[in-house]
């Protein structure tokens, strides 16, 4: 029986209750029950608080509802015993038969197994990283791509229809500076001041060259603007593959260029002057964005008539909900604090319900041994450097396993050691022995398909696994809601430690000439259901599960 089925059978123990007159509630107010595993093993299998939130709703106390549904339930199927505690906890008792039924479902539903329906008929539009097309990803966007990534895949498997979608900033003054900067390098001259001078620009400026080789016979803006779009595309082309690589899939490159182009951003003016937000002064356009919490209005159209950045960002927003988004989260970099405001007084402006149409996620920084990068000075990281040195597997997991808003430091040397001190090698090691036993029972001639007896997976160590495996479904969902990828890195690494336990106690695969028995082929359920799980979880990271390691 997994958590959702129990929940579901409490909950038509309270329907049976309101159809037959003891309880004094509708369909509507019941709404959905939980289950969680309780903090004392000892207590039972599975515990509820729903007679807690029901009893005052209901005209009745909570130890009174509760130990109503502890009688209801004592009889149902699957159930061993439910009792109450404290002031209406209910606590429950799986038989051992139904508890390990949960071996089986799980390699049933296979790579299914923890999707669940918590965000169905959302429609969420997701960007992240978003670097400038004006050098390499570098350790500062890397944190993004594994959230941004990670987020997504929780998301889709909650429900959720979701498009990732890169912003390219490809307008403005930084594209000619970016122009400027790799005519002078093929030129053999010094970048132009404010320019890019990283060593990457060197090596772009030879590739463009090789592209157009009349590029130095061309002169003024025609020469930067030769090179500003040929770099701008082998760049850009760069950024994508390096993306691929690190496991990262975007559905929309979405060009700020085309933005200005189309004429949205003229048009997103007008639709907000309509909506009643934007006046003129002094010569320029403004949004009064104060009206919905922001510190200060802010300018669309300077006096030049020339469009801020603002501007495109009220544009880029119209354009998701035009595009049939009703949410869109934004993942942003430590240094963009000030745009929360900004960002949610375009959504009020807009029509929009700031708290619901729009949610904007800040990351810290991440460094490798405390530096601090620059794109410009030069002195960065590549994510292209970072998988070549430790690898995507593990650069993915441990920037998964922390919170966003907490500063991270990579120890690259440490993330590259192969010991269970390592957490991303725990958990693959975790996978790799569970595929070993799996072919060492082949070996031995322990075939699932043979038999399964759900009331021999009985001892401590089956009924922890057993509990780990359950709560999955609702440990993604709950993942996807709060954004929070890292309780699927901390789960998987709980799941590994339960598991190597139980390894040390079950055997799989019988002793020397002793028979196979149905408990080697029952166990073998439990080894390959957890197998399953290990690798569901680190898909959502976008980690591999290795067969050997």
């Amino acid at each position: 029986m997994t958590p959702t089925e129990l929940a579901a059978l409490i909950r038509s123990c309270l329907l049976d209750a309101v159809a037959d007159g003891t309880l004094a509630l509708s369909a509507e107010e019941i709404g959905e029950v939980k289950v969680e595993r309780p903090r004392q093993r000892e207590h039972g299998d599975w515990a509820t608080n729903v007679a807690m939130q029901l009893a005052k709703k209901a005209g009745t106390n909570p130890r009174a509802l509760a130990e109503m549904l502890a009688e209801r339930l004592g009889g149902a199927a699957g159930v061993e015993s439910a009792s109450v505690a404290g002031p209406g906890f209910l606590n429950i008792r799986l038989e051992a038969g139904a508890a390990g039924e949960l071996a089986r479902s799980i390699l049933e539903a296979g790579e299914a197994y923890g999707r669940n329906d918590a965000l169905a008929g959302h429609a969420v539009n997701l960007e992240f990283v978003s670097a400038n097309p004006t050098g390499p990803l570098h350790i500062g966007h890397t944190r993004w791509a594994a959230l941004g990534d990670a987020l997504v895949r929780l998301l889709r498997a909650s429900g959720a229809d979701v498009t990732p979608e890169y912003y390219i900033n490809d307008a403005g003054a930084q594209m000619d500076k970016f122009g400027a900067s790799v005519l002078a390098r093929a030129a053999g001259t010094e970048v132009p001041e404010g320019g890019y001078r990283g060593e990457y620009v060197t090596e772009l400026a030879q590739k463009v060259l090789a592209e157009r080789p009349d590029l130095l016979d061309l002169e003024g803006d025609e020469a930067v603007a030769a090179a500003r779009e040929t770099g701008y595309r082998l760049q850009l082309a760069e950024i994508q593959q390096v993306l691929a690589e690190f496991e990262v899939h975007f559905d929309v490159y979405f060009s700020e260029r085309e933005l200005h182009g189309s004429g949205a951003v003229e048009t997103a003016v007008a639709r907000l002057r309509e909506q009643g937000h934007v006046f003129d002064a002094d010569g320029a356009v403004w949004l009064r964005t104060t009206d919905f919490g922001d510190d200060k209005d802010r300018v669309l159209i300077r006096a030049d008539g020339t469009p801020t950045y603002f501007a495109a960002d009220a544009a880029y927003y119209l354009s998701k909900k035009d595009r049939g988004f009703p949410e869109k989260i934004y993942l942003l970099g430590a240094d963009h604090h000030g745009y929360v405001n900004r960002l949610k007084a375009i959504a009020a402006c807009a029509g929009d319900d700031p708290e619901t149409n729009i949610e904007i996620l800040i990351g810290q920084l991440v460094s490798v041994a405390g530096a601090r990068l620059s794109k410009r000075a030069g002195n960065i990281i590549e994510l292209s450097d970072l998988i070549e040195w430790i690898g995507t597997d593990p650069v993915r997991y441990t920037l998964a396993r922390f919170p966003a808003d907490s500063p991270l430091s990579l120890d690259g040397e440490k993330l590259r050691e192969k010991n269970m001190d390592n957490p991303v090698y725990y958990v693959q090691y975790a996978h790799a022995r569970i595929r070993n036993v799996s072919r060492n029972a082949a070996q031995h001639g322990v075939r699932r398909e043979d038999a399964f007896d759900p009331t021999l997976i009985g001892t401590e160590a089956d009924s922890v696994l057993l509990g780990h495996l359950a709560g999955f479904p609702e440990m993604v969902a709950r993942a996807a809601r709060l954004r929070e990828p890292h309780r699927v890195a901390r789960y998987l690494e709980d799941l590994a430690s339960a598991y190597h336990k139980w390894y040390d106690q079950s055997r799989v695969s019988p002793r020397g000439e002793d028979p196979v028995e149905d408990v080697h082929r029952t166990r073998l359920w439990l080894n390959d259901a957890t197998g399953q799980v290990i690798a569901n979880g680190l898909h959502l990271l976008g980690v591999s599960a290795p067969e050997r390691m």
